[in-house]
């Protein structure tokens, strides 16, 4: 059954805490983690290490809130949706009516890499809504930049506000809109430069060929194996889905591999396509989602050439001025 402001909400209630101190964000918190074990509820805290310490010194001892690696949960988009999903099917299995989650995204995420992030804000809507889950999204305004609180408003259906009520986001996009939008990434530097390996009409064959030799060594091997991976499901989806001609660029820098695949055509139809698991092969669909599985950084949007897929091996942060 469900309870407190999601009662008789179907499917997933999605809320975002905008908050500006720590007072403010154990305000909504406590009250909502608390309220959910006193009604049965799973009640799931996945915060960073100092927020996660608040929350647990305002809770009472033995409290039966769960804790998880904040950190750990939002490694990639796509694997965080798959590990919510596997924790949710879990609860709901054990008989659970509702399932509270509060988390927050690590601040590395509010960087260049924000574009996936904010489209997993918005997938999820649409992921999750298959469970009774009622989670809240905590984005500390002194330290999260105006753009990314400008696309949570867009990605979250309401706000979570004091004394547990919440309110409607005049912002909100309905999912396949916000994830259809043309959004180009935030420029890699190595991009300003040649690229490393330069290839019209690739093979899959050429295409793994050209990332190991513009591999360096300064990598994991297995991060290398993995792009690897990617860049040839990648080439293979943009010669039988895509249009001709199919460009392949490579860029190696000393803390990362970057590799764009650039074909004619006007990219996948499904705009959750790389967040969601699929069986949609016809589509290009798994090879996408192994994409997303694979790589520290997916990027893809259109422009002048067609529609471009950037993948990224090895830290994709980029220091800000």
């Amino acid at each position: 059954m469900r309870t407190g402001a999601a009662a008789g909400h179907p499917g997933y209630f999605h809320a975002a805490v905008e908050y500006d101190s720590d007072d403010d964000l154990l305000e909504v918190t406590v009250p909502f983690l608390l309220d959910g074990v006193a009604n049965g509820e799973p009640s799931i805290v996945a915060f960073g290490e100092r927020t996660a310490g608040l929350v647990r010194a305002a809770l009472p001892a033995g409290s039966g809130v769960e804790f998880l690696a904040g950190g750990d949960m939002y490694a990639r988009p796509s694997a965080a949706i798959r590990a919510y999903r596997k924790l949710l099917e879990r609860h709901v299995a054990a008989g659970a009516g509702q399932i509270r989650i509060i988390g927050e995204m690590p601040v590395s995420a509010f960087g260049n890499t924000w574009d996936w992030w904010a489209r997993y804000e918005s997938a999820i809507n649409h992921a999750y809504d298959d469970f009774p889950l009622w989670s809240m999204c905590a984005y500390d305004s002194r330290i999260t930049p105006g753009e990314v609180l400008a696309d949570v408003a867009r990605t979250h259906p309401r706000y979570a506000v004091g004394g547990g009520r919440h309110v409607d986001s005049p912002g909100y996009v309905e999912p396949r809109l916000y994830l259809s939008e043309n959004r180009p990434p935030v420029p890699d530097p190595l991009q300003d430069g040649p690229p490393t390996v330069s290839l019209t009409g690739p093979t899959p064959a050429e295409a793994r060929r050209a990332v190991h030799a513009a591999d360096r060594g300064r990598l994991p091997a297995a991060h290398v194996d993995d792009l690897v991976v990617a860049v040839s499901e990648t080439v293979t989806n943009a010669s039988r889905y895509g249009r001709p001609p199919v460009h392949l660029r490579v860029w190696a820098g000393d803390d990362r591999i970057v590799v764009t695949v650039t074909d004619a055509g006007p990219g996948p139809k499904n705009p959750f396509a790389g967040l969601l698991p699929t069986t949609e092969a016809a589509t290009g669909g798994r090879g996408l989602w192994i994409t997303h599985q694979a790589c520290d950084h997916v990027a893809a949007w259109t422009g002048v050439e067609g529609w471009t897929i950037r993948l990224v091996a090895g830290n994709p942060v980029i220091p800000r001025d």
